[in-house]
């Protein structure tokens, strides 16, 4: 079990499950075969598969331990959740996110805190679980940390196109009382807070960590895939607004680029600690240590 240490602060990967179903073409929608020629020599077959040219995306929370609090940021797709819309993940039996908790040492009632970069179905599929039959808080004593921005957007879509995820995720947390709307640089402590990252939806936000000297900033969807390092510009199908994500998404590499913040992307294939550095005109992953 991939973690990393930042200073006094312990952060380790809970994988639900390595996703080879998005076809890289209409993932990136804007892109064509001659785009990819070019990087499938370093990509496969790490992060496209060679036989059916599919991205190889992990699906993972990391679990954040503080010397004061034990927080989970984004809790992937979740079992029993209808998404028709995506049949690789719908109806989901997947025995694996809760016993690699427990493997990591951390019970449902442990965590303090759930932070959600933002509310895609694949972000927040174990905020809840089915308990008699209904959606029910997966952490009982947690508070769940959501972008007021974020909650509004998806509160008001919800009202035009119901969001099954918003549905069955989101709002029995808030029925729960669990839920604390935040501001989008929203602070826990000195070291956990929130980066705004608008564009891959309306409220996204990174999490900043920090502690003695060390920082690290965990991804969510502001960056998916190695291969945005060397094009910022593509961005993918999700994106509510193209255009910011991408400038967004510049702007991240810039930021981090040859700086010692650890970046823990999200969904790049595992180990997913790494660094961003120069490479000629735009940027490179380069994966850290395995600790």
């Amino acid at each position: 079990m991939t973690q990393h240490v930042i200073g006094q602060i312990v952060v380790q990967r809970i994988v639900e499950s390595i996703c080879v179903d998005f076809d890289a073409l209409s993932f990136f929608p804007q892109t064509t075969p001659e785009d990819w020629v070019r990087h499938k020599t370093w990509m496969e077959p790490w992060a496209l598969d060679p036989n059916s040219g599919k991205l190889v995306l992990v699906i993972q929370a990391f679990l954040v331990r503080t010397h004061r609090h034990t927080i989970l940021v984004d809790t992937c797709v979740g079992n029993d959740k209808s998404r028709p819309m995506r049949p690789f993940w719908h109806m989901q039996k997947l025995n694996t996110f809760l016993p690699r908790l427990a493997a990591a040492g951390v019970a449902p009632e442990d965590v303090d805190y759930v932070m959600c970069t933002h509310l895609h179905s694949d972000h927040v599929g174990w905020n809840t679980q089915l308990r008699d039959g209904r959606w029910a808080p997966t952490f009982p004593n947690a508070k769940y940390i959501f972008s007021e921005v974020e909650w509004e957007s998806f509160e008001e879509l919800h009202r035009s196109k119901p969001q099954p995820q918003f549905a069955d995720s989101v709002l029995p947390v808030m029925e729960a009382g669990q839920a604390q709307l935040v501001r989008n640089d929203f602070a826990l402590d000195d070291e956990v807070w929130l980066e705004p990252t608008p564009g891959h939806t309306a409220g996204h936000v990174c999490i900043r960590l920090a502690s003695q000297g060390a920082q690290a900033v965990i991804t969510g969807d502001c960056i998916h895939s190695p291969v945005q390092c060397a094009e910022p510009g593509w961005v993918i199908r999700a994106d509510v607004d193209p255009a910011l994500a991408s400038a967004t998404r510049r702007g991240f590499l810039e930021r981090y680029c040859d700086s010692e913040v650890t970046v823990c992307a999200t969904h790049f294939p595992e180990p997913s600690f790494g660094r961003i550095v120069q490479r000629g005109q735009a940027f490179w992953f380069e994966y850290g240590r395995r600790d």
